[in-house]
């Protein structure tokens, strides 16, 4: 098995952004691609807080980003990793649904995925009214009523598109103020199909073959109520796709991956950008500064270890403090 220099796992922003550094640095990176390519911003239907991108869709930039990066020299394996064996150091053992990379350095970019809400009827209904998408399903909906759980920027730029098929749209939201950034806000609430139900969770998704009401209930007062609609559109969070890296990277107590300021995680040799390890802001601009930081920790990383030359002795041991104290 040829061992590669590079191997990103993950292929949306931060993934590519790597992928674009590390092929620029002459490297010729693999990419492997995971289940959905481009990961959520693919599916996002507009993106207006992107630098130089207004706008514009998800697909369009992912497809921009995918394009410069193979133009140096970036492969895309449209592949899911099974498992990696990161234990005996570099070179790294990655094993896909097709075959087996080694690879000398890896970059984990492998994001996260939409939270559930974990209540009766959701697995049940899901493809039946039940979506985690709104750019992906908003058109089954049209003419019909839908709710929106959530109160972020996610679940008020999906609601807000949905608004271009549904009758009305209702943000369901466990407090009584949203926490989108305030733009989103006052288009919400500027949009004659937008309501909005406060202090309320959802405990039951009713239905047969397709969802047909919901069971709400006011935190504040305890009531319940049955409220009729065609569909239950999710948006309360995305949790980390570390399940490959468990007992290989260290993690926090939510599961994200854990890296320096140098995006290193516990293992030397492993970095890992976007939303596998932020859990804070989120954003495809940080994805991608986190991307190409990591890329180039990387190529100092395999010039330091082919050279012989070890890092600024100062830097390494202020990472060395700052993971630790993680």
């Amino acid at each position: 098995m040829q061992t590669e220099k590079v191997v990103i796992i993950g292929s949306g922003p931060a993934g590519l952004s790597a992928a674009l550094y590390v092929a620029r640095a002459n490297l010729s990176p693999v990419v492997i691609a995971g289940s959905q390519f481009g990961g959520q911003v693919s599916l996002t239907h507009e993106i207006e807080n992107y630098p130089g991108f207004p706008g514009g869709s998800g697909p369009e930039l992912i497809e921009i980003m995918k394009a410069q990066a193979e133009k140096f020299g970036a492969r895309i394996d449209m592949d899911v990793v099974l498992s990696v064996d990161f234990s005996h150091g570099s070179p790294f053992t990655i094993k896909t649904g097709n075959g087996e990379y080694h690879a000398e350095a890896v970059i984990v970019t492998s994001g996260a995925s939409p939270r559930l809400l974990e209540v009766p009827g959701e697995v049940e209904l899901t493809g039946r009214g039940v979506s985690y998408c709104g750019t992906c399903d908003g058109f089954f909906f049209r003419n019909k009523k839908v709710v929106v759980v959530g109160g972020g920027d996610s679940a008020i730029k999906e609601g807000l598109f949905l608004t271009k098929f549904a009758t009305t749209v209702d943000v369901i939201h466990r407090r009584d103020s949203l926490r989108a950034e305030p733009a989103l806000q006052e288009r919400a609430r500027a949009n004659e199909k937008m309501r909005f139900i406060w202090n309320t969770v959802v405990e039951n998704i009713n239905g047969g073959n397709k969802v047909e009401s919901v069971r709400l209930r006011n935190v504040v007062t305890g009531e319940t109520q049955d409220y009729t609609t065609d569909g239950v559109f999710i948006f309360v969070g995305h949790d980390p796709n570390n399940g490959v890296f468990e007992g290989q990277l260290k993690m926090d107590e939510h599961g994200f991956v854990v890296a320096d300021k140098m995006m290193c995680t516990s293992v030397e040799g492993v970095f890992a950008a976007g939303e596998i390890q932020d859990p804070l802001w989120k954003q495809v601009a940080t994805s991608v500064g986190q991307g190409a930081a990591a890329a180039m920790a990387a190529e100092q990383w395999l010039s330091s270890r082919e050279s012989g030359i070890p890092l600024v002795p100062e830097v390494k041991q202020a990472l060395e403090s700052d993971l630790a104290q993680r």
